[in-house]
Order: C-alpha cells, then structure tokens, then sequence
C-alpha cells in the first residue's frame, strides 16, 4: 500500500513538472504571438498636431514612466532590465517599450557578441504581459512616473513612434555605453536634452569619480564567484577606470535611484537669484513585489581553490622532474594547449568593439604564443632539451606581476602564475639528461 502512495506521489510531482515546463513554453510563444499581434498599432501623434487642445488632452491622458526590473539568475539578467512604460487612455495605448530584445538564434551569435557585434532591438509589449511574465519568473518591478509637461510628452511619444520604425528598432549592443537602461534613459530625457530645450536640465545628486565598471558589476556578482570570475578575465584595463555618473547609469538600480533624487532646473526662471527646480519624479509604485531569490549554487569549489589544485599539481610535477632529471612533455603539452586556447579568446578580444576589453594585461598570462611554439617546444622536450619559449613566457609573467597596480585580475590568477613562474624557472636553469 505504501509503494502505491510513493508511486502516486511521484506521478504526481512529475505531472506537476511537466505542467510547469508546458506553461512556461506557452508563455514564451503567447508572448511572441502577442508582440506580433501588437507590432505597428503604436501610433503618436501627428507632427502637424501641436494646437493647445491637443496638448491639454496630452497632459490628462498621457503617462510615461520608468519600469525598473529585479535581477533574475540567468547570466544576461544579473543587473536587472529597464523598460518604459507609455500609457494613452484616449488611444487605448498601454505598452511596455523594451530595448532589451535580442535572439540567440542569430547566426554566430557567441562570436558577434564576443567582437562587439550583438545587435539589440526595440520592442512594443502589453504592459500586462509585461508585468506578468516577470513575476512569473519571481522578478519585481518599480514604475516611476516622470514629471513631464504635455510638451515633453509629445516630444516623446514621437521619438518612440519613430526609432519603432523597422528600419530604426535595431542598434549596436554595449553592456556599459549602449544598452536597453540607457537606451530608456536617453529617450525619457529627450526633452531636456540642450538640443531641445536648452533653458531645462537634469541635475542629479551623485558626482563623478565613482566606482568603476568592473566594481559595479561585481555588487551583482557577489555570491557568484564563477561569473565573477568570467567577467573579470574579460574585462580588461579600462574597466577598472573612475566612472562618470553617466556611465554609472548602465545598471538599471543605479538609474533608479538617479531617477528618485533627480530635479529639473530652470535656468531661466529665477526666484531669489536662485533658479527654479522641480523634482523629476512625480510619483513612484512597486508594480510587482520584489522576491527573496536565494542564489543558485554554481561549481562547489571557488576559483581560488581550483587555482590552488592547479597550482599544487605543476609545482609537484616541476619538483619531481627536477629531482628525477626528467622531462614529462605530456604535461606541458596539456599545459600549453590549455594555456594557448585561453590566450586565442583574450587576443580576440584586442579587436572585439567592447570598448573595455581591448587593453588586457591577463593575457601575458594566458598567452597564446603558448600555442603557437606548442609543437616546437614540446618537439625539444621530447628530446631532453629546454626551448627558449620558457624564458619569453617567464618575461611575460613577471609584466603580468607589475600589471597588478594597474588592473584588477580575475580571483586565483596570480596563484596560477606563481606555479607557472616556478615551472618556468625549473625549464630555464635545470639541465636534464634523461628523456621521458
């Protein structure tokens, strides 16, 4: 009797599994269905429209606002999302517009995204939908409704109508200059901006000479150490450089919290010798409760303590050939190969358009001459004799060692190149006479 309730239980739970795995299925084609259905009917008003009636009925029946969206747990939404939210009760317009939209099945997705070349779209959802796929997937949501006058509305509204033409609605992805928080960020301060309205501007409270990008990603990578560590050996030099709050602006909480302290000025208008201000945000609102999301555990052993493996192994290899005046040229061929095919993805990224990554100082750890004199090098151990590589590669290791005042190192690199340094030393000054 008892196995028949284990059983049904278990059929059960995986009926209930399986239910989950359709719905969230059905979910992505209703959405796509739905921003299908929904693509072209935004329509703003026309360029010819700018009668004082129609700006009256803007001011009472349009609304924009930011939608700040809580981090999730894939990789791509560890910093959150941004979208705007644009209402029109008289056109019967209710949408979220999302710069956020990208698709995996591109061809050579990875490469273009590691070369800089990952083209981001813009896209019109229903705002219920919205809302509701995101708490769906346990993420909230905070709406911030800006201060705008009917002017500034329709300036606008026109923007999204125009960069949602078919020929507009793509653009070059950049995680930190370009993306869909700032993308969200320009078109709510179009009209501030000097081009338009040079007598308002923007103030915000913070200053430059913030943080840097590699130290703002890393408040979202805490507690994940193995994306941390890929982040980090990525990013090069300049990603470790004082950020302006601009720049800072690329995180969609750090907009938020801009948003929240902003004041529009007028430099025009003075009361007291003073300008007059006005707060940018007129209301704020959590649309979707924010969720307790508990970290989901990565590899159980921490890059450092990998490092340390690695680094025991080599320096207990390089010990033992030492001693036993031998030289294994299988492991440097593992070691080299391994070396060489990490150094080929940091060469890459000399030519990628990520403007952060270009200027690496890891790679005179993971360097892909390692590859390249592969054959050679491992030719002449076969034969008892040291290659001159190893001398390169101890020069290349100690310019890695100085670039530690100069850039942030991804977590347990420089334990690796402190075994690696040993081994070269052992290949430059030991003399063995027998071959393995």
């Amino acid at each position: 009797m008892k196995k028949i309730e284990i059983n049904a239980r278990k059929s059960q739970n995986i009926k209930y599994f399986c239910i989950v795995k359709h719905l969230k299925g059905f979910l992505r084609f209703l959405f796509v269905a739905l921003l299908t259905l929904f693509s072209g009917s935004l329509k703003a008003y026309d360029i010819q429209e700018t009668d004082s009636t129609l700006l009256q009925k803007i001011d009472s029946t349009v609304s924009l606002s930011l939608l700040t969206c809580q981090p999730g747990q894939e990789a791509y939404s560890l910093y959150g999302h941004t979208a705007i939210h644009y209402v029109d009760t008289e056109k019967n317009i209710d949408i979220a517009v999302n710069y956020g939209m990208f698709n995996f099945r591109k061809p050579h997705f990875v490469l273009r995204f590691i070369f800089g070349l990952t083209d981001y779209e813009m896209g019109i959802q229903p705002y219920d939908y919205f809302c509701g796929a995101y708490g769906f997937d346990r993420r909230g949501i905070v709406e911030q409704e800006l201060n705008l006058t009917a002017e500034d509305k329709l300036v606008i509204c026109r923007a999204i109508e125009e960069n949602y033409l078919p020929e507009n609605r793509e653009y070059r992805y950049n995680i930190f200059y370009d993306n869909c928080t700032t993308r969200a960020r320009d078109m709510l301060l179009l009209p501030f901006a000097e081009s338009t309205d040079g007598n308002r501007k923007v103030e915000i409270e913070r200053k430059d000479n913030g943080p840097s990008f590699r130290e703002l990603t890393h408040q979202y990578t805490q507690g994940r150490p193995w994306a941390q560590l890929g982040n980090d050996l990525l990013l090069g030099l300049k990603a470790d450089w004082p950020t302006t709050v601009s720049e800072q602006q690329f995180l969609p909480y750090n907009l938020m919290d801009d948003f929240d302290n902003a004041t529009i000025v007028f430099q025009d208008s003075l009361v007291d010798g003073k300008p007059v201000t006005q707060k940018l945000l007129k209301e704020k609102r959590v649309l979707v409760e924010m969720f307790d999301n508990p970290v989901e555990k990565e590899f159980p052993l921490s890059p450092t303590a990998c490092a340390l493996i690695l680094a025991l192994i080599i320096v207990a290899v390089t010990v033992w050939e030492y001693r036993q005046k031998k030289m294994l040229w299988g492991f440097d061929l593992v070691l080299l190969l391994l070396i060489g095919i990490c150094g080929l993805v940091l060469t890459a990224m000399i030519f990628s358009q990520h403007p952060t990554v270009n200027i690496n100082l890891q790679i005179f750890l993971l360097n892909p001459l390692a590859l390249i004199l592969l054959w050679s090098t491992v030719r002449r151990e076969a034969k008892g004799q040291s290659h001159w590589f190893w001398k390169v590669y101890a020069a290349c290791l100690i310019v890695f060692f100085i670039g530690n005042f100069l850039q942030y190192y991804a977590e347990g690199t420089n334990i690796l190149a402190s075994s690696l340094l040993i081994r070269c030393c052992e290949r430059i000054f030991t003399k063995p006479v027998k071959r393995q």
